[in-house]
């Protein structure tokens, strides 16, 4: 690959699906984000500095012993003036230790605090976030923003913050001694300070853009492994193991190339950042050498500033580290608080003002859409919206089944109902009050959804079931497990305390369809919407669960999507979803008489018209 090449072509991986990599910030700007954090801890973090700080300073000290040592004791011969010098190089060495070991001791506890806080910060606002935002985002860049940015993060507070204060005082500390002990050789040890300070300036900024697209990168590459994961049995089951192996090895190429990308870009500054100081020195060296030659400098003297030199040549030469290491935390806290900035609901000029009063229905009016329009916010621009004015009365106490051809809407219609996305015009009433105008915690107690695909999660079928209605009893949960017809928990290891495992896959697909039913029908919810609950059942389960669910739709309003005969004739009426309209309402019998569509969808004749016209 040319030189550069991975920088150049830095759109080619980005965050999030259809948007380019945002520009990178000031390091300082975005590192200053954390301060809100940081502020509780803020005199650990003092503590932590002031004693990197004075380990430091008894670094400095030595140099002055050593040249102590050399003019005195070692210069005249004097073994008695020795041992109280040495002593004092001991103590100075054991309390540079102690100093650092107090700095780590002190900041431990408070920055694994912060790390926590901003995790659990992350976490809850990902629970917040809109369904629409989870269709934008994959799994793995989330993942990498909660575990490694934050780790990054996390590191740069308690090690490079540290010592990008400690370094610059030591350094200017180092400046002041070497300029007392000889302004001379202070000059020619000191002239690549002003070089090395403008490379590394000019170094942040490439740095930056490497640094985020490897980060974003990564993040690709873990929800592949993630996908991987997950889907291990499609991928046996068709064999497309190695294509996705490949797959898996070309993103990690890429990867690599960009990381190697950054080894070259650090490797460069290093070379100069050790380089010009080390050239200096030897500069210094020779001169200093050729002062002592003419009594210019005592030998102790060099000595002292040779070792004063080689104390403060680390501060430079870390300099590309930490300036490197910093532009990582910036760019991972620019990762993290895309997150965070994120807004939690729909723009603010179309939402209704929000109670968190829990408000009482006293007029039984069901479910009523008036004008519903919604389009997903990333279709392409100039197609018409999915719902383009859905109206539709549920009376209160009525199940009314949805029909329409796969892709008309059904399944985002039900999904609004709880607002797991925002209408994008008109209004949905439950008992006349305006879905927006109740608190989204006490809507979703109201409205319980079943999804065609269930999910399933890494605990108990007693938690997954009871999240329909925490705090429920033993007799609810049995009741919910009965109306499901899933009675085939009782066989298992432990009852209704088994793992399900990951997604549920230890499951069947009717089995995983049961819970998932149960779990929407536990709380008893005034209204109810069932994407085709019944899709993955036998025919014997089928018509169990059918005469189970009767009863509880007898004392419910519900919403049902159905695919077959068998799961309309639950409902009281039938509404037709097509071009994203309702396009009729009415019995089975009365629209099997007069809509040709719904006698199409019932009989599979939708299905095979487009096959027959193929043929024709």
């Amino acid at each position: 690959m040319a030189k550069n090449q991975v920088l150049d072509t830095a759109t080619d991986s980005v965050a999030v699906p259809g948007t380019a990599p945002p520009a990178p910030r000031s390091t300082v700007r975005s590192l200053l984000r954390l301060w809100p954090y940081v502020r509780p801890v803020r005199m650990r973090l003092v503590v932590s500095a002031t004693a990197a700080l004075l380990a430091s300073l008894s670094t400095l000290l030595v140099p002055i012993v050593l040249g102590r040592i050399v003019d005195g004791p070692i210069a005249e011969h004097d073994l008695e003036a020795l041992w109280p010098l040495a002593a004092l190089l001991l103590m100075l060495g054991l309390s540079e230790a102690a100093f650092f070991h107090l700095r780590r001791v002190v900041v431990a506890r408070p920055l694994a605090d912060v790390e926590t806080t901003l995790r659990g910060e992350l976490y809850g606002k990902l629970q917040r976030l809109p369904v629409a935002f989870h269709d934008r985002w994959g799994s793995g860049q989330l993942l990498s923003r909660a575990m490694s940015d934050l780790y990054v993060m996390r590191t740069f507070l308690s090690f490079p913050l540290v010592f990008l204060v400690v370094n610059a005082l030591t350094f200017l500390a180092g400046i002041a001694l070497m300029f007392t002990q000889d302004w001379r050789l202070a000059l020619i040890t000191l002239g690549p300070t002003l070089p090395l300070f403008l490379l590394t300036r000019r170094f942040e900024s490439r740095y930056s853009r490497a640094t985020r697209l490897t980060q974003d990168r990564n993040g690709d590459l873990t929800t592949l492994v993630e996908e991987s994961v997950l889907g291990i049995r499609i991928l046996k089951a068709f064999g497309r193991h190695r294509s996705m192996a490949e797959r898996f090895h070309e993103q990690s190429a890429v990867l690599r190339r960009t990381e190697l990308e950054k080894a070259g870009m650090l490797a460069n500054l290093w070379s100069i950042v050790i380089g010009l100081p080390e050239l200096a020195l030897g500069c210094a060296i020779a001169v200093g050498t050729y002062l002592v030659a003419h009594d210019e400098l005592s030998a102790g003297a060099l000595v002292a500033f040779l070792s004063t030199a080689l104390t403060v040549r680390w501060p430079i030469e870390s300099l590309g580290w930490l300036m490197a290491y910093s532009n990582e935390a910036a760019t991972a806290t620019d990762r993290f608080f895309e997150v965070l900035d994120e807004p939690d609901a729909e723009p603010a000029e179309t939402v209704h003002p929000a109670t968190t009063a829990v408000k009482t229905v006293t007029t039984p009016d069901g479910i009523r859409f008036t004008g519903v329009r919604f389009r997903y916010p990333d279709a392409p621009a100039g197609t018409p919206d999915l719902l383009r004015g859905v109206d539709l009365h549920i009376r209160s106490g009525e199940t009314m089944a949805l029909v329409g051809a796969t892709g008309s809407g059904k399944t985002t219609l039900t999904a609004l109902l709880p607002r797991l996305y925002e209408t994008t015009a008109g209004t949905i009433t439950l008992d006349g009050l305006d879905i927006r105008d109740l608190d989204r915690s006490h809507l979703r107690e109201l409205v319980a959804v079943a999804f065609e695909d269930p999910t399933l999660f890494s605990t108990t079928i007693r938690e997954n079931v009871l999240m329909g209605a925490p705090g429920a009893g033993e007799d609810r949960l049995r009741a919910a497990l009965a109306t499901a017809q899933a009675g085939f928990v009782d066989h298992l290891s432990e009852g209704v305390d088994t793992e399900v495992g990951e997604q549920g896959l230890g499951l069947s697909g009717g089995q995983r369809q049961r819970l998932a039913l149960a779990r929407a029908v536990v709380g008893d919810p005034a209204f109810l919407a069932l994407d085709d609950p019944l899709s993955a059942l036998d025919v014997h389960t089928e018509a169990l669960v059918e005469r189970a669910l009767r009863e509880v739709l007898a004392s419910t309003t519900a919403l049902v999507i159905a695919h077959r005969p068998s799961t309309v004739l639950l409902a009281d009426r039938v509404a037709v979803l097509a071009d994203g309209r309702i396009e009729a309402v009415g019995t089975h019998q009365e629209l099997l008489q007069s809509s040709a569509r719904y006698r199409a969808l019932m009989s599979g004749e939708a299905a095979l018209a487009p096959e027959r016209s193929n043929a024709r």
